[in-house]
């Protein structure tokens, strides 16, 4: 009578814990349903000792092939890197559709002016243009005439060094002949 009520409990203590069974579900007051569960007031002698099977405490190893863990984890990487792929390309979607409305909005204006309105338009643009590389060129040509007197200057310094190098390379050399005279 008692063992099979232990066994009975222990089954619902395993099917409590989602098929593992830890330890919370087997032993333990709480686990058995309490003193008004099976071992209940009815039982001669008070609370009987419930015998459980060794096996059933120990942790399932179910052998999982290293090979399908790995399979399953590229597939979820590229699950994940599609979803992004696929996400972003809607949203270029949507992009591509505001565009779309926008140049649809303005070449209706354009149809709407005729003719004569847009080559106003172009002829104001292209001066401003024009004007714009203008004043580029004249910044370009002041800063030309600025480069060159730097590089005037520059050409100066060069000259001023050569001429000191070459006058301390003859010092050097003369010392050395002055050297190799007094040595003998």
């Amino acid at each position: 009578g008692g063992m099979g009520s232990g066994g009975m409990g222990g089954m619902g203590g395993m099917g409590g814990m989602g098929g593992m069974g830890g330890m919370g579900g087997m032993g333990g007051m709480g686990g058995m349903g309490g003193m008004g569960g099976f071992g209940g007031p009815g039982f001669p002698g008070g609370i009987q000792p419930v015998q459980v099977d060794p096996n059933l405490l120990r942790p399932v190893h179910v052998e999982i092939d290293p090979q399908i863990q790995q399979v399953k984890n590229q597939e979820k990487e590229q699950i994940k890197t599609l979803n992004n792929q696929f996400a972003s390309f809607i949203d270029k979607v949507r992009f591509l559709e505001q565009q779309n409305k926008v140049l649809s909005t303005k070449w209706e204006l354009l149809q709407q002016q005729g003719p004569t309105g847009p080559r106003k338009n172009l002829d104001a643009i292209f001066e401003n243009y024009i004007q714009n590389l203008r004043r580029r060129l004249e910044s370009i040509v002041s800063q030309r005439g600025q480069l060159e007197s730097e590089l005037q200057n520059m050409r100066q310094y060069v000259e001023e060094f050569k001429t000191k190098y070459e006058e301390e390379i003859n010092r050097r050399t003369a010392a050395e002949n002055e050297f190799v005279v007094l040595k003998k």
